[in-house]
């Protein structure tokens, strides 16, 4: 069963990367950069502002801690302990893979680090904001979609990769945000 789940997400992965377009490739690279995304980060800081007033610090406290544990696990633990090859480094489809820029990332990929930090975001918010701001919720959920496709288009990451790192995100959301709404009680 391993291995029937492993050779499709190879065959999802190829599918996926080999649909490159010039202008998709532009803006699936743009889409994965994290530092583009800095003036979004700064408007939903602004919202925990206005609706959390004096507990900013809180929020600060709780979203960094969000993003060690998702980032450091992802990147440090599990890829570490796993070692999956990325495919752009699986000398069995690195030939088959498109690369945009030339970026392959490092040695192993499994769980995408990328992927963990956007959903867990996008959890975060969704569970603290987000009946008050449902379109943004819905927006946010989006954006860590785009976010984790794009690294499979790039061919940085195989499906699972993202799938993983996205539920690791979603997890570690559901656990903080609780600490979070206990804090500031």
């Amino acid at each position: 069963m391993i291995e029937f789940l492993l050779i499709l997400d190879k065959k999802l992965l190829l599918l996926i990367n080999g649909m490159h377009v010039t202008a998709l490739d532009w803006i699936f690279f743009w889409i994965s950069e994290r530092w583009i995304w800095i003036p979004l980060y700064a408007w939903i800081f602004y919202l925990y502002y206005k609706n959390f007033p004096g507990k900013i610090v809180y929020v600060i406290f709780f979203v960094a801690l969000l993003i060690t544990l998702c980032d450091q696990t992802a990147s440090n633990f599990l890829k570490n302990f796993v070692m999956r090859l990325r495919p752009c480094h699986n000398p069995e489809i690195a030939d088959q893979v498109h690369l945009v820029n030339g970026y392959c990332g490092g040695t192993y990929g499994f769980v995408s680090s990328h992927a963990a930090n956007t959903f867990g975001l996008a959890t975060f918010f969704i569970c603290t904001l987000g009946k008050k701001y449902g379109g943004i919720a819905k927006a946010l959920f989006a954006w860590a979609c785009l976010t984790a496709f794009s690294r499979i288009y790039l061919g940085v990451h195989y499906p699972a990769d993202v799938l993983c790192g996205g539920l690791l995100g979603v997890l570690y959301a559901l656990l903080i945000q609780k600490l979070f709404k206990a804090s500031i009680r």
